[in-house]
């Protein structure tokens, strides 16, 4: 074999060796306000008794899920409201039940609730685009992938009418 075929085929092992052997360790939490569901039991109380839920489905080993934790986290500090709106994540690996309940195939999704029940969100401001799910009625179902900028759009939205009443 010529040198440049050991070079390519050195390259390819370890290019497949990262990702075979990427980062499984768990995506810290930074949050008090985000509730890490580890059954449908939970999410079903936390469902029951907050208005608004934000639940991000997640991997640990999925490098986007790693980018948009430190947001999410920020964001629930910022607007989580008992009651009224929520932050949870679920980890696809350790839960994968109620991923498919919901029909998760992709990591990170971020499915939005209201009143115990997956809920479209009206988001005006937000133009259709592959990471984001519209209904029939035009309203936000869930957002794919991190886009921080739907999703912000989508927080901004359910936070908004926490936010006058904290200011009341």
């Amino acid at each position: 074999m010529e040198t440049s075929t050991y070079i390519f085929l050195a390259v390819a092992i370890f290019i497949i060796g990262r990702m075979l052997f990427a980062d499984r360790s768990p995506i810290p939490e930074t949050s008090g306000k985000v509730y890490k569901l580890t059954s449908q039991a939970e999410l079903d109380a936390l469902l029951s008794s907050t208005k608004h839920v934000i639940v991000d489905f997640y991997a640990d080993w999925c490098p986007p899920c790693r980018a948009i934790a430190p947001v999410f986290s920020e964001w629930a500090d910022k607007h989580a409201a008992e009651g009224s709106l929520a932050f949870a994540k679920v980890n696809v690996d350790h839960v994968n039940a109620i991923a498919k309940t919901y029909n998760v195939t992709a990591m990170p999704t971020f499915v939005f609730f209201r009143d115990g029940k997956p809920q479209g969100v009206e988001v005006p401001s937000l133009k259709p685009r592959q990471s984001v799910s519209f209904n029939s009625e035009g309203l936000v179902e869930r957002v794919r992938g991190a886009d921080r900028a739907a999703l912000q759009a989508v927080v901004n939205a359910l936070a908004g009418p926490q936010e006058v009443a904290k200011k009341e």
